[in-house]
């Protein structure tokens, strides 16, 4: 897509059918962490490239559907914590670099999210032509839930991407279609040590304390 087509698209000004992922950065970051008990190792880090293709194979299918031309737009909306560019740099040049697009907003307040930034984008393309399907990775119901009912109720596909652990809103939406992402093929390398309450092992399981309990002194 040239810069051109890009900034038609982002606009809402684009005539192109499109299905679109927002990938809701912090939030999928935070439900990780909160799965595996502390940061990701590269093992399980999620695969870029294999959602990508994911994303494609979602967007065929919508168009051979419709009997129309559909085109993917991914875009990945992250924070940028002061002092961190350095460290991010390398992995937003690696998204851009497989075809996402990258809304980074500098974290300088608790209030300096991303979240009015994605719904605004969902807002903006909802309301212009051409929207074939919506996907959004993220746990946090409260901000989409209903953006997204909404956008499902005016005949557009909806899927929700996240962590079955944290999404029970879009499980519980007959309207929505919810995906762990898990369950998308070669996105984790490894899988991911996942123990639920409601599928325990007949012999029980240890669950493991997110953080020490000497951390209350803190």
């Amino acid at each position: 897509m040239t810069a051109p087509e890009f900034a038609e698209s982002i606009t809402g000004t684009s005539p192109t059918r499109r299905v679109l992922l927002v990938w809701d950065a912090p939030n999928m970051d935070m439900g990780l962490g909160s799965l595996l008990g502390g940061r990701p190792t590269a093992a399980h880090r999620p695969r870029f490239d294999a959602l990508g293709r994911w994303v494609l194979q979602r967007t065929a299918a919508i168009g051979a559907a419709t009997h129309a031309d559909v085109e993917p737009e991914a875009t990945v909306f992250t924070n940028i914590a002061p002092g961190s560019a350095d460290v991010v740099r390398p992995w937003v040049e690696a998204l851009r670099n497989v075809g996402y697009a990258v809304f980074a907003k500098p974290k300088l307040t608790d209030d300096s999210d991303v979240d009015e930034d994605m719904l605004n984008h969902l807002e903006v393309r909802r309301h212009s032509p051409g929207l074939a399907g919506v996907i959004v990775a993220s746990a946090d119901g409260q901000a989409f839930r209903e953006p997204l009912l909404e956008i499902a109720a005016e005949g557009v596909p909806v899927t929700v991407i996240g962590f079955r652990e944290h999404a029970s809103w879009a499980l519980a939406a007959d309207e929505l279609e919810f995906v762990d992402l898990e369950d998308i093929a070669s996105v984790f390398r490894e899988p991911l040590p996942r123990i639920s309450l409601d599928s325990l092992p007949d012999d029980g399981a240890w669950l493991t304390p997110f953080r020490p309990l000497s951390a209350l002194l803190k």
